[in-house]
């Protein structure tokens, strides 16, 4: 596909083939442009701009096709470094701007509002450069068809990439002089990609041995030094870890099983002593620039805290190790502290860069988590200082290891260089002072960097990501057996409920700021919102929040599946100007909607013994198989699906009231265990046991043995006999799951 769609991008040799000298900066202006109006934090930051940006809309295109003109569109995101790079250095040049108002319609897209656009022209991008990013810069026919594309652009030519000036301007006199070549060239394009797009479906089935190969993959790339896969930058990719542990516990006492183990416990270890770690203030940064986890990319994405919390608590719920569990709470409490609305939903992101000094207009990246050894001395004082410079690797110098333009000179970036016993040791300390004395320095540096200028934060409610963020605030009260959690957990789900669910069309919206956005959800926001009441519904035990995820469920069926090929699409389908319905398959930064939406039927098949989800899950498998036998790593949480569909998972049913303080004791042995292949539920006697027996006949005669709770731990609903003894409940819970193609017992 690459080399068939690069004969059409005859743009990118043009605007190489010939050098100009950007004009000099003019004077900085105030403009307003038609972004002014609107919600979206990535668009209102470019609303004084003197480009005259457009948002995506009728608008724009009428603009286009009336005057003839292509169309600049570039798509980035509120937090995203280079776009701010890229606003400042040219889209703030009044030089630049003139010379894109005066020949191109400009239309600016934040990506995460518009998933589905960013989706369209990032295949583009990818296809004809082998690479993406973002800001990403693409060039359009008035009909939206790409004909050149690429990421950032300086103003001038440097570092052996074209000038943003240079390349407008061939674009302006290629469209003068060839406009007929250009269209012809963007309509095959389009035809190619949707080409590519058909002939990338799925087989009859999904071979076996497609988790042993990503395993082995993934194996092959561990660095087993510094945790993580392949070199740097090294991304968390919490994913990968959810395979890696899903693979542990299908096969716990194997030499592949124990070895997966050790990959996931050694990445999150050196991730939570790294820099890419907040240490004074919680939560995790993008991904580290070098292979030790030291120096970040400053921004921290929701989405990003919400799986690495759950990543740290199957950690903690496998080995109990103490770091896990501190490091998942300081995530979670950073996001309920610094990410959370009033009402309950939670912000998207909080920027990388901000002000040097609030009496200063400079920024710089890390500005706000950074430290001179100076200003540790004199907040700590002397000996408290040496313990916690010790501790966190503070040099005189700075300590970053790999500064190359020297961005940090005289600078830290807190790590943890020594553990607390080595600290303990040096300075003569009891561990428990050491650590009390690390405690408290930490909070006095929490409460100086409070007074420093913060990162702007993007305070757009994104429902896809609220819905993993629901996960793992759900999951760590079930984990931690912690009732503030829960408490976070029902109040996002309830803001979602009521903000972003439309029940007159039993649909959901993509997003809210000062008012639900009029852009309607995409297949994630369903996906992953289903996830979220589901995971809520097992700590809850609220059937309230099961019925919303079912009904859910089924809208995404209607509105997304692919009823021919499986699978689900991103989009609707209904927006002509989406040129071209796309199925996400890879597990990036975040799941694909098609692997979340895998489990989410299996869940729901074997919670309520539905054939059809069940059925439906395999159809979303399948639709994919050339891909996950081709290249497996790049599926890891389709892989934990495929995991599920080929064990017969169990279903622990507790008998007893989710009030009583004996049934909590018996849940809580439940959730002390990590069972990859696992639903949970409650019969209560009451409203909750009639929902599951008006719908499985197996839940009609549950009930307790000697008025005391008890366990029903079955596959398929068929049972091993139930016990009110933890110990026995603990040994049935560890028991390994049976795999499909054994023999089956009768129901």
């Amino acid at each position: 596909m690459h080399r068939s769609l690069s004969r059409w991008q005859w743009g990118v040799a043009f605007a190489l083939a010939v050098s100009a000298a950007l004009p000099g900066r003019a004077a900085d202006e105030q403009h307003t442009n038609r972004l002014v109006h609107e919600k979206s934090p990535y668009l209102l930051q470019h609303a004084h701009n003197p480009v005259d940006w457009y948002p995506w809309g009728k608008e724009a295109f009428d603009k286009a096709k009336k005057e003839n003109k292509p169309i600049f569109l570039s798509v980035g995101y509120s937090t995203c470094h280079w776009c701010h790079v890229m606003e400042h250095e040219s889209f703030e040049n009044p030089e630049i701007a003139k010379l894109m108002n005066e020949n191109f319609v400009n239309i600016k897209v934040d990506r995460e509002e518009r998933p589905d656009i960013d989706q369209v022209y990032m295949t583009f991008v990818q296809a004809t450069n082998g690479s993406g990013g973002w800001p990403m810069t693409v060039l359009l026919t008035p009909d939206l068809k790409p004909f050149f594309g690429g990421t950032y652009f300086p103003p001038e030519d440097k570092w052996g990439q074209p000038g943003l000036t240079r390349v407008l301007n061939k674009i302006a006199e290629a469209w003068k002089s060839d406009r007929e070549r250009i269209v012809a060239s963007s309509a095959k394009i389009i035809d190619q990609l949707q080409s590519a797009i058909a002939i990338s479906g799925g087989a009859e089935k999904v071979s076996n041995a497609v988790a042993r190969k990503a395993y082995e993959q993934f194996a092959s790339q561990f660095d087993a030094k510094f945790g993580g896969f392949g070199g740097a930058p090294k991304f968390p990719r919490p994913v990968t870890l959810n395979f890696l542990f899903d693979f542990y516990g299908s096969n716990p006492e194997s030499k592949e099983g124990k070895r997966a183990l050790e990959m996931s416990i050694l990445t999150l270890r050196k991730m939570a002593e790294g820099g890419i770690h907040d240490h004074i203030g919680g939560g995790f940064h993008r991904y580290s620039t070098d292979k030790f986890w030291h120096v970040p990319h400053f921004e921290k994405m929701l989405y990003d805290q919400a799986q690495l919390a759950i990543a740290y608590l199957d950690a903690f719920q496998i080995t109990r190790d103490p770091l896990f569990e501190k490091t998942a709470r300081d995530i979670l409490d950073y996001v309920h502290r610094e990410m959370t609305d009033k009402d309950g939903g939670f912000y998207s992101a909080e920027d990388a860069d901000s002000l040097i000094s609030a009496e200063k207009p400079e920024h710089a990246e890390g500005a706000f988590y950074v430290w001179s050894k100076d200003e540790i001395d004199r907040l700590l004082g002397a000996e408290r200082a040496k313990v916690f410079e010790y501790h966190q690797g503070v040099e005189e110098g700075g300590n970053a290891p790999e500064d190359p333009q020297g961005e940090f000179k005289n600078k830290n970036i807190l790590i943890e260089r020594h553990d607390l016993a080595d600290t303990a040791k040096k300075f003569r300390l009891t561990n428990d002072k050491a650590e009390q004395l690390l405690d408290e320095s930490r909070k006095l540096l929490f409460d100086a960097r409070a007074k420093r200028p913060r990162p702007a934060r993007d305070d757009k409610i994104v429902t896809a990501w609220n819905g993993l963020m629901i996960s793992a605030f759900a999951r760590a009260s079930e984990v931690l057996n912690d009732p503030a959690y829960l408490e976070t957990a029902n109040n996002a789900a309830d803001f979602i409920q009521q903000k972003l669910y439309r029940a007159d069309t039993n649909t959901l919206s993509r997003s809210y700021r000062q008012g639900a956005s009029d852009v309607n959800g995409f297949a994630s926001d369903y996906a992953f919102l289903v996830q979220g009441l589901r995971d809520l519904y097992e700590v809850s035990f609220d059937v309230g929040r099961l019925e919303p995820a079912m009904n859910l469920q089924r809208r995404e069926d209607e509105l997304f599946r692919d009823g021919k090929d499986g699978g689900y699409f991103t989009t609707s389908g209904t927006d002509p100007n989406v040129l071209l319905r796309m199925k996400e398959a890879d597990d990036t930064a975040e799941p694909s909607p098609n692997s979340i939406t895998a489990m989410n039927l299996l869940r729901i098949g074997y919670t309520l013994d539905q054939d059809g989800a069940r059925h439906r899950a395999e159809k979303t498998l399948t639709a994919f198989a050339k891909q996950l036998e081709v290249a497996p790593s790049s599926m890891p949480q389709m892989l934990v699906a495929f995991s599920w569909s080929r064990s017969k998972p169990k279903q622990v049913v507790i008998a007893g009231k989710a009030n009583d303080a004996a049934t909590q004791i018996m849940l809580g042995e439940v959730h002390r265990h990590f069972v990859p292949h696992e639903v949970l539920i409650l019969a209560d006697g009451g409203a909750g046991q009639q929902f599951f027996a008006n719908r499985v006949e197996f839940m009609k005669s549950v009930s307790k043995i000697d008025n005391k709770p008890t366990a029903y731990v079955c596959e398929n609903f068929v049972c091993q006999l139930p016990t009110t003894d933890l110990k026995t409940l603990a040994n049935l819970l560890t028991r390994p799951a049976s795999i499909k193609g054994s023999a089956e017992r009768s129901r």
